[in-house]
């Protein structure tokens, strides 16, 4: 089941004012309609060409056959259909041969396609960022060669970035790129846990590799970014001689199973040419471009796959009739339908506060990615760009937790049938358990947040965002029904300053590892707060929306009170654990610090 769309329609228009970037210069052509029509195409073809084919997909995993990746004939043919709806292209300008749509639109139908099928939608992603690097930082050649081919769906993208002797260490990467001149290098090296290595959904592969050129400094610094080419590009064909690119072996993941996962040597007995993207040296600064753009997407991932289990369970709950309220004495009563039963409540409200404010949280990343390309000053550019930084992180790990907790409630409100392949929830539980992992796993994005992201520029980034939260609290406030709400934020905050200091502080004294000892502890708290926040928000809309008074359907006046359940269920059951967290961070506990090896 996609993504309720009254409810997308509410994050991008009633909560994050996505008609207020209709004004701005780089979307003048965009409006209202023209994004209704997108979200129209969008649901269409998810329904049609992505959702039908999930459970085959998985089922069906990608095989070897004489050397060749096979899929299910549907994975192209929903593919095809993603580009000549020019999904791919929606988010570029049209000087680049996009449709020139705002980000936040083009990740909204990302949501959609990732809750009806995400081992389809992830060959696309993995190309839309790619394209989106060589745009950045590529030459004119550069552009001209592969943006037209990648955003019409005849070339795919990749990112080879780990090794198999260096996992999420890239600094201890061993592929090597040596000049050949005019800038194209002979690489030679393997990549591990390659998405998208290796198949014929297209005419080429377009991987984006990491290597190190001689004499490069050691470490994240002496690494450079490479255009490597499945097949070598040959004008006016569609495909030229093999490129030194070879499959190694298909991994086989618990989850994402329709989608290629692969080892790769490069240079292995046949020449593999490449073209330096940018400067050498520089990039893991590129990459990183793109990877933050993807942990955006692995959260938005799991908000589609969280939300997905979260209507099946919400239907099967309204139809299984099991047991009798506890007040019903005789046996020979009625059975009523799970939905009546409070925990079964309780845990659909559960889920529906992590997913549907993990999309708002991710939603609103995506919009700033708008607010930094449409700013007209410095100001508003940089300080969009310091957010943007700082919540990646939180937009990539809370959403991947806490909506498989929801996938979690999903099969636990199907029973013992939710184990079964009789339904899908055990299979968007086993997708969505990838995403803790995907782009960095749940500890390290703690790291990066706790012991860089909060002290960026003297922590300017962190200063931002407690501002924005504060300017939330004091419009909502005069809400009646949400001044417990305000206060309770308004603490809140105050304890995550404080904690926040106190870690720093202690981390610039020469103690930085008892300061990082629970970053990801940190980043919970941090993921929970940040939420709670994006909740107020989405309440302090509903009431807006109820305030118009007789305009309101029967259909919007229940849709913004569950909003207002939703935000209150937040606040009562989410937002004191966070509290909670950062009072035993303040403490500086060191027992995971201190445990020794052999007490484990």
């Amino acid at each position: 089941m996609l993504l309720r769309r009254r409810d997308l329609d509410f994050h991008l228009f009633e909560v994050l004012d996505l008609a207020g970037l209709f004004g701005a210069a780089r979307y003048a052509d965009s409006d209202r309609a023209s994004v209704a029509a997108v979200l129209d195409a969008a649901y269409a073809l998810a329904a049609s060409r992505f959702e039908p084919f999930a459970a085959k997909a998985d089922a069906e995993e990608p095989r070897l056959e004489s050397g060749r990746v096979v899929l299910p004939a549907e994975t192209g043919l929903a593919l095809r259909h993603y580009a000549d709806g020019g999904f791919l292209a929606t988010a570029f300008p049209k000087l680049l041969g996009g449709l020139g749509l705002p980000f936040i639109v083009s990740q909204a139908c990302g949501g959609v396609f990732a809750s009806a099928n995400v081992s389809f939608y992830s060959y696309a992603l993995l190309t839309q960022g790619a394209a989106n690097l060589i745009a950045r930082f590529g030459s004119d050649a550069q552009r001209k060669a592969f943006l037209p081919p990648m955003l019409d769906g005849r070339f795919f993208g990749t990112m080879c970035l780990s090794e198999p002797q260096a996992g999420s260490s890239l600094a201890d990467i061993r592929t090597s790129a040596v000049p050949l001149g005019g800038g194209r290098y002979a690489l030679s090296g393997q990549k591990m846990w390659i998405s998208g290595g290796e198949h014929e959904l297209g005419e080429n592969i377009v991987h984006l590799v990491l290597a190190r050129v001689p004499g490069a400094p050691p470490g994240v610094k002496g690494i450079s970014l490479f255009i490597v080419p499945r097949w070598h590009l040959v004008p006016d064909a569609a495909r030229g001689a093999s490129n030194g690119v070879q499959l190694v072996g298909l991994n086989h993941k618990m989850g994402w199973r329709g989608h290629v996962n692969t080892a790769l040597a490069f240079g292995d007995g046949v020449q593999c040419v490449g073209e330096l993207l940018g400067r050498e040296h520089h990039g893991l600064g590129y990459m990183f471009h793109m990877m933050n753009e993807a942990r955006v997407t692995v959260g938005l991932c799991a908000v589609g796959l969280g939300y997905a289990g979260f209507m099946q369970s919400l239907d099967y709950a309204g139809t299984r009739r099991q047991g009798r309220s506890s007040s019903a004495k005789d046996p020979a009563s009625p059975q009523v339908p799970l939905i009546q039963h409070a925990d079964v409540r309780r845990m659909l409200l559960a889920q529906k506060v992590w997913v549907e404010g993990g999309l708002d949280l991710t939603l609103y990343c995506a919009r700033l990615v708008d607010d930094v390309a449409a700013a007209t000053t410095d100001a508003v550019r940089v300080r969009a760009q310091l957010l943007l930084e700082l919540l990646t992180p939180v937009a990539k790990s809370w959403p991947s937790e806490y909506c498989l907790e929801a996938n979690k409630l999903a099969i636990q409100i199907f029973g013992g049938a939710g184990y079964t392949r009789d339904f899908p929830v055990e299979r968007l539980y086993r997708d969505n358990r990838l995403n803790p992992i995907h782009e960095g796993a749940y500890g390290i994005h703690g790291l990066d947040l706790l012991g860089r992201k909060v002290r960026v520029e003297q922590g300017a980034a962190l200063r931002a965002l407690l501002g924005e939260v504060q300017r939330t609290i004091a419009t909502a406030l005069p809400h009646s029904q949400l001044q417990g709400e305000c206060r309770a934020l308004a603490a809140a905050l105050r304890t995550l300053a404080a904690t926040t200091r106190k870690l720093v502080e202690t981390a610039e004294a020469g103690d930085a590892d008892l300061a990082l000892a629970n970053a990801t502890v940190y980043l919970d708290a941090f993921g929970t707060v940040t939420v709670a926040w994006r909740w107020l928000a989405q309440a302090q809309a509903a009431l807006v929306g109820l305030a118009r008074g007789i305009e309101v359907s029967d259909s919007d006046r229940a849709f913004y009170a569950g909003k207002l359940t939703a935000c209150s269920f937040f606040f009562r059951f989410d937002l004191p654990r966070a509290v909670q967290q950062l009072q035993v961070l303040a403490r500086l506990d060191d027992l995971a610090l201190r445990v020794p090896a052999a007490a484990l």
